[in-house]
């Protein structure tokens, strides 16, 4: 469950193919094991979302800043809709953590990042246009898979159900942060937005945290210090640098490497057995995230937290 603001230049000169699929598969890896990390913390779920944010600002300054993008001159209009975006992010991130806990790794990996597909509605509601040719496969697909997907986790237990619904809580809400933030990602560089999202939003993940009780400081910090160099420095590093050379259909393809990973780390790691009816359901619904990106112009969106 996936935001990078827009694209960095880096790479876009003489960046051979190999490394750039590398980056890309790499970053898709090291953000699938999000989940897994937010489960060995011992503070809260919304509490290692703030961590992961608050831990990562200096490095994304200092990364903005080598980039040569601005962080100052934000007009004070655009600064209230970065606000009002970065909440939507930040209620995003303390959806999905909790829904990690919930529900099992490869569910939460995909619905968490059904933003793609929450986005090819939007656009058929914008544009007032009915679906074509695959893009009502994704449809189809989608409602099959989710639908399998929940109804088997309302046989294991009402608590797993519940995990898939705040993780699709979550996919929902990151498709309404990467809509608020639309105009301001071509207007800023990628790296200084995303300082000004965080800036925003871990003081609301920690208000979160503490209106729920969560023990905030870690006595262990391996987990949360794991958890923001994969997700928000690697991973997001990563993607930011290779999407922008990649049609949306490769990057879709990539894409599936998260879920793949979170259902092998949730298989190996805590036992959540797959059935084959569970496997359907992931397919079906990875099948829709595919032809999802696949039908959106290349406007590099990638998932800062669940991605």
């Amino acid at each position: 469950m996936t935001g990078a603001t827009g694209e960095m230049n880096v790479g876009k000169v003489g960046a051979p193919q190999w490394l750039l699929l590398l980056a890309l598969l790499t970053g898709n890896v090291a953000l699938a094991l999000g989940p897994w990390l937010v489960r060995l913390a011992d503070t809260g779920p919304v509490s290692a979302g703030f961590w992961r944010l608050f831990l990562a600002l200096p490095f994304l300054v200092l990364i903005a800043r080598v980039s040569g993008q601005k962080l100052g001159g934000m007009p004070r209009k655009t600064l209230l809709l970065v606000a009002l975006g970065s909440t939507a992010f930040a209620l995003d991130l303390a959806s999905w953590h909790i829904g990690i806990g919930l529900t099992r790794l490869g569910n939460a990996t995909l619905f968490g990042n059904a933003g793609s597909i929450i986005l090819l509605f939007w656009g058929f509601l914008i544009a007032r246009t009915m679906p074509r040719g695959f893009e009502w496969l994704a449809i189809i697909c989608a409602l099959t898979g989710a639908g399998i997907l929940l109804g088997r986790s309302l046989d294991i237990s009402t608590q797993t159900f519940v995990g898939d619904l705040f993780c699709l809580a979550a996919g929902l809400l990151y498709a309404i942060y990467l809509l608020t933030l639309k105009g301001e990602r071509a207007q800023f560089g990628s790296w200084s937005l995303l300082v000004w999202v965080s800036i925003f939003a871990c003081p609301v993940l920690l208000a979160i945290a503490l209106a729920l009780g969560e023990p905030i400081w870690p006595t262990d910090w391996t987990p949360v210090l794991v958890l923001f160099i994969t997700s928000q420095l690697i991973g997001q590093g990563l993607l930011v640098f290779a999407l922008g050379h990649f049609p949306p259909l490769i990057i879709g393809l990539a894409l599936l490497t998260q879920p793949a990973v979170a259902a092998v780390i949730g298989y190996s790691v805590f036992d959540e057995v797959l059935t084959p009816l569970d496997l359907l359901g992931m397919v079906l619904l990875g099948s829709a995230l595919v032809v999802a990106r696949a039908s959106q112009r290349r406007s590099n969106p990638t998932k800062m937290g669940d991605v």
